[in-house]
């Protein structure tokens, strides 16, 4: 399944609904032993019934639900949910279903909530950007280098120059690490966050973002203008000699004054624009603030709309700038799928669910077990190896347990398939690697006890997980029993149609046998020579097999059913028709073999498809009786008498 954010309203109410006691929902009946609620039933009931054209009733719908589960339980009973693949799909799908389940709405709704207060305001801000590092050393370095310039700049030291000397910003290292007013949502988080808490001309502490270390200063704040839709004419002077400057400068006025006697501006901008929007009339969209450089932000912002601007110079060159539209910034309601939106796509996604984690830590007292740790580090010690396969071997199934969540233990065994691979052999070596995986595997399991959990105290959540655990199961015994079994078991299939070759009829004779198709005469004549030397049985797989051994991919072998008036090709082989045209096919050239008029179906393979459905039908109605004999169930009157 996707990954989605889901909204703070979903994960309030699931929530809410862990408040729900066990004895809000009884046990319907039990199959083999094992109790199935009555929400269950319900919801499958009521979701079966919106997907009929006629509605069952709750007995008519009882009977199915019944036989639904003891297929189940024969799955079980054949150890289908103990394969891998069974309980790795099904372990994905509880993890992607109980996420909603497991988010902090509170940290949600105010994420959301202080992503629109970024919306209304703008803030001008001018930083200082120090080397991410290259390596864990280095990282350090550079952000105690940001540390110490950040207390020189809070003890009096000229910003410009720190910001001149220090910032690996090359575009604003020079004008006093200057970026302008900053729209919110366009940069990294943590600098976005920095750069709106900071109180205007104040300094932010180092930040992170991701791709440095950061001092963010807060020049100036306002309200946020919204959005402006511009169009703008472009002639370029970057890079430019001073006489073609100059010559861009005559030009732009003279378009100016065109525009200003009347004409047309888009046509004027896909004449003359020097701009990759010029085949669009100039069109450049809408922007907010800090989205264009200084001078073309502060005058496509300050035009009225439909509004022209006299020709401006940036560091592209000279620009005729029209407002084409302007509007204020949207009300929290009208934005907050775009906001729910831009957190799902940021680092911020995963704080709701770490706070509910961080929770529910606390709840279940989760912790690395010292004296365990203690235990595979001296496990390690005692092999003279050191951590070499041996111990890595005599670990993976040791019992030790190192992590405690709720007072469930889990063993060393089961963190090593987590444990990253190290050249180091050392007891050291070893346990730096295990270490970091007890600790990547602490969260995780605190997760995996709440699911576990989740399914015991949630009925909507433990009713999505069994219906989709039961269609696994269902799906993959169905197949065994009898779907698969049908098409594989050729002999039965036989010996069910001569049981009951009366049910099979045909309106009207057919022909069976093989047509060999060829791409030209010459190579089906040698087919059908070579064919009847050898004297082939009729056997399909006898037959075909022999030929495409002979000829590869030179022929192509197709058996035939076919009534008169079903195929053309058939029609002039069998039947007397006209000569069908082949021009336009890949194997024009072909010839029947080995071929009769049959009455009436004479094997299984003549009628392959009503008799595998039937004997399809056969097999499952064995195997319900079957296992309606092995597994008992029992339904509690009572319960059942409330269902609706």
């Amino acid at each position: 399944m996707k990954k989605t954010l889901f909204t703070a309203s979903l994960a309030c109410l699931a929530i809410l609904a862990l408040a729900a006691k066990k004895t809000d929902d009884p046990v319907l009946m039990t199959v083999n032993g094992k109790p199935v609620h009555k929400s269950e039933f319900e919801y499958l009931y009521h979701k079966n019934n919106t997907q009929q054209l006629q509605p069952q009733t709750v007995d008519e719908y009882m009977k199915m639900f019944v036989d639904y589960k003891l297929k189940v339980a024969d799955a079980e009973k054949n150890g289908l949910d103990t394969m891998k693949s069974y309980v790795d799909e099904l372990d994905r799908y509880r993890a992607d279903l109980a996420k909603p389940y497991m988010t902090d709405s509170t940290v949600y709704k105010d994420l959301v909530r202080e992503a629109y207060d970024h919306a209304v305001r703008d803030v001008k801000v001018s930083h200082i950007m120090f080397a991410p590092g290259q390596n864990a050393e280095d990282t350090k370095r550079q952000e105690q280098l940001a540390d110490s310039v950040r207390n020189a700049l809070l003890a009096g030291a000229d910003w410009d120059d720190a910001a001149a000397r220090f910032s690996v910003d090359m575009g604003t290292s020079r004008n006093g690490g200057s970026m302008g007013w900053l729209p919110a949502g366009r940069f990294p988080w943590a600098f976005e966050k920095a750069s709106y808490d900071t109180p205007e001309g104040g300094l932010s502490p180092v930040v992170n973002s991701g791709f440095g270390f950061h001092i963010v200063r807060v020049d100036a704040t306002r309200p946020s203008r919204g959005e402006v839709r511009a169009s703008h004419i472009l002639k370029l002077t970057m890079n430019k000699t001073p006489e073609e400057q100059a010559r861009a400068k005559q030009q732009i006025d003279s378009i100016y004054n065109v525009l200003k006697a009347g004409a047309d501006f888009a046509e004027v901008a896909k004449a003359e624009s020097e701009d990759g929007s010029a085949q669009s009339g100039g069109d450049l969209g809408w922007f907010g603030s800090g989205m264009m450089v200084a001078e073309f932000d502060s005058t496509a912002f300050a035009l009225p709309t439909d509004g022209l601007s006299e020709p401006i110079q940036t560091r592209f060159g000279w620009h005729i700038i029209k407002n084409t539209g302007h509007k204020p910034v949207p009300s929290f309601d009208e934005m907050k799928p775009d906001l729910e939106a831009m957190i799902a796509n940021s680092e911020r996604a995963i704080q709701p669910e770490q706070a509910f984690l961080d929770k529910i830590s606390k709840e279940y007292d989760s912790k690395i077990l010292p004296d365990g740790v203690a235990k595979v580090e001296a496990l390690i010690a005692a092999n003279p190896g050191g951590y070499d396969s041996v111990a890595i071997e005599a670990l993976r199934v040791s019992d030790i347990p190192v992590i405690e969540v709720n007072g469930r233990k889990v063993p060393v065994s089961t963190i090593m398939d987590h444990v990253a691979v190290t050249m180091d052999k050392s007891v050291n070596g070893g346990m730096v690697v295990i270490n970091k995986a007890i600790s990547d595997m602490l969260p995780y399991e605190t997760a995996q006890e709440y699911r576990d959990n989740l399914v015991n105290i949630n009925a909507d959540y433990r009713n999505l997980v069994n219906e989709y655990r039961d269609g696994i199961l269902l799906f993959d015994i169905s197949n065994r029993r009898v779907w698969e079994a049908a098409t594989k078991d050729k002999k039965g299939l036989e010996e069910y149609f001569r049981a009951h070759k009366d049910q099979y009829k045909w309106e009207k004779p057919k022909y069976k046998g093989f047509i060999v198709f060829a791409p030209d005469d010459s190579t089906a004549n040698v087919a059908r020579q070579w064919a009847e030397s050898q004297k082939l049985e009729l056997d399909p797989s006898t037959f075909a097999e022999k030929m495409r051994k002979q000829f590869n991919r030179k022929i192509r072998v197709e058996r035939i059913i076919a009534a008169e008036g079903d195929n053309p090709i058939s029609d002039y082989l069998f039947f007397n028709g006209p000569a069908p045209d082949t021009s336009k096919l890949s194997w024009p050239s072909f010839f029947g073999y080995a071929g009769h008029l049959a009455t009436q179906p004479e094997e299984a393979i003549d009628v392959r498809g009503a008799v595998t459905t039937d004997y399809q039908n056969a097999l499952e109605a064995a195997w319900l009786d079957e296992i309606r004999k092995a597994y008992p169930v029992k339904i509690n009157k009572k319960v059942a008498k409330s269902l609706k």
